[in-house]
């Protein structure tokens, strides 16, 4: 039972990561508006598109559990900037506070489960234990 649970949690939580990187391409152009509004006006080129290779390659990575603990690595990487960036409720008028400290606490959730990860490594039911079996 846990390494089904491994897989289908490793598979959620790229899921999350792999969709970002997906609208972040498709919405290149809004998404350097929303990094603008926050502030980040330095190198959007750049900053979005080093996101993006964050984003695809850590969740690939985790994805298919080859070398799942540096893909959560590079996961964090990306996450927890962004997190205290987006969700920095602390500096939100009253109301805005409840509804983005709420999504912070799930940011730091998902951060709980990439650490897991990192820990974990991949689990049973992964193309690491799959190439193992393989090598001659």
């Amino acid at each position: 039972m846990k390494d089904i649970a491994d897989l289908i949690g490793r598979v959620f939580i790229s899921a999350i990561f792999l969709f970002e990187a997906y609208d972040s391409i498709k919405y290149f152009n809004s998404t350097k508006q929303t990094m603008s509004e926050y502030g980040l006006n330095w190198q959007q080129d750049i900053l979005l598109l080093g996101a993006i290779f964050l984003l695809v390659l850590g969740g690939i990575c985790v994805l298919i559990g080859f070398k799942a603990s540096f893909g959560a690595v590079l996961l964090l990487l990306y996450w927890i900037p962004v997190t205290f960036v987006v969700y920095s409720f602390w500096d939100d008028p009253m109301p805005l506070r409840r509804i983005n400290s709420i999504h912070f606490m799930k940011n730091l959730a998902i951060m709980g489960g990439l650490l897991i990860i990192v820990v974990n490594g991949s689990g049973k039911y992964s193309v690491k234990r799959l190439l193992s079996y393989t090598r001659i």
